[in-house]
């Protein structure tokens, strides 16, 4: 039995959201369904509005409730959303074991290794239950090896130039 494919985005460059969206959004137009969960992330309310319209389709969760960045947090702030955090690889692990979408799309999870708030062999367990219908992609800064050698594709975002940086 083949598995779905497992596509990474990642590196220090932006675009890794917005490539992973894009593939969302081609997922969707082929009358696929897909969930977002996201890790790590500020939260945007215009983003979130946007994100919003494109239900029932594609479908965005966020289990972190601070409206600050993870390392901008106290020690209790950061255990708190680790906690949080968990809960939305728990959720990751229910979609996998129940099918209920065609693509999951685990943004900047990667973090959570880079972080210590998971291992990789614990997202690599949590990858080992899609089925054959279901793609997962992720996304994040830093990638080990064992994820890179589990993947199917792997693309390294890196900046070559930004106007943005001057």
């Amino acid at each position: 039995m083949s598995m779905g494919k497992i596509q990474v985005y990642y590196g220090n460059g932006r675009g890794k959201t917005s490539a992973a969206l894009g593939c969302a959004i081609h997922e969707a137009s082929a009358l696929g369904s897909v969930i977002i969960i996201e890790f790590l992330k500020r939260k945007n309310e215009d983003e979130s509005a946007f994100l919003k319209r494109l239900e029932p389709e594609i479908r965005v969760f966020r289990f972190q409730k601070s409206g600050r960045n993870y390392e901008e947090l106290d020690e209790q702030g950061q255990i708190d959303e680790q906690m949080n955090m968990k809960n939305g690889m728990n959720y990751a692990r229910k979609v996998l074991q129940t099918g209920e979408c065609s693509v999951l799309i685990l943004d900047e999870v990667l973090g959570l290794v880079d972080y210590g708030i998971i291992s990789e062999e614990e997202l690599l367990s949590l990858l080992r239950l899609r089925s054959e219908e279901t793609d997962v992609i992720l996304t994040g800064r830093v990638l080990g090896a064992g994820l890179r050698d589990y993947a199917d594709t792997v693309y390294e975002i890196s900046v070559r130039k930004d106007i943005c940086e001057s």
